[in-house]
């Protein structure tokens, strides 16, 4: 990737969270002051190190960026275009983990694992997913493009586009027409 895409790249985030966060000033703001934008931009540099098979800088570099952010993203981790983590601290991608373009995360998020064996163990979220706060998502499940899960559902089971995930376990029901991704994330009956 060049520095001009990489620069287009950023600004493509910036222009995200904007977007995203009703809090959001500047584009300043967001570049200089959202450690969300800290770790996506630190993972895009350990990821590539990562795919090259400098393994051991790249987990290296993944630490640093978690001790500064408070948000860690394995270096094995693929991530879409305009990833948005919104506060972020306690976030965790873990190594087998796919996120999508257009995806969400709000603080204490985990996208882990359930077992021990080689291979992917990790879940995998389609483009435009948005994950309230403290929910986890556990093992090599995939989550359907649109869905979203409320704050501190546990979702151990694949689920359908365009799906509502609550509980724990979670259970998904469908989206209605005209449901906004926002507003299903702050009604009080979605969260726990």
């Amino acid at each position: 990737m060049g520095l001009a895409s990489v620069g287009s790249r950023m600004r493509e985030d910036i222009a995200s969270a904007r977007l995203r966060d009703p809090a959001a000033r500047s584009s300043l703001e967001i570049a200089l002051l959202y450690p969300g934008m800290h770790a996506i931009w630190a993972h895009r540099v350990w990821h590539a190190l990562w795919v090259r098979g400098l393994r051991f800088p790249a987990r290296a570099g993944s630490q640093l960026t978690r001790w500064l952010t408070g948000i860690e993203i394995h270096p094995g981790a693929r991530i879409g275009r305009r990833f948005f983590i919104d506060h972020g601290m306690g976030v965790v991608v873990g190594e087998t983990a796919e996120v999508g373009d257009d995806v969400m995360l709000y603080h204490g998020v985990t996208l882990g694992g359930r077992q021990r064996e080689g291979g992917k163990r990790h879940p995998t979220l389609a483009d435009g997913v948005a994950v309230g706060a403290g929910a986890k998502i556990l093992g090599p499940i995939t989550i359907g493009a649109g869905c979203v899960v409320g704050a501190n559902a546990v979702v151990t089971k694949d689920a359908p586009p365009d799906s509502v995930l609550v509980g724990v376990p979670a259970k998904a029901r469908v989206r209605r027409a005209g449901e906004d991704t926002r507003a299903l994330l702050t009604a009080p009956e979605y969260s726990i």
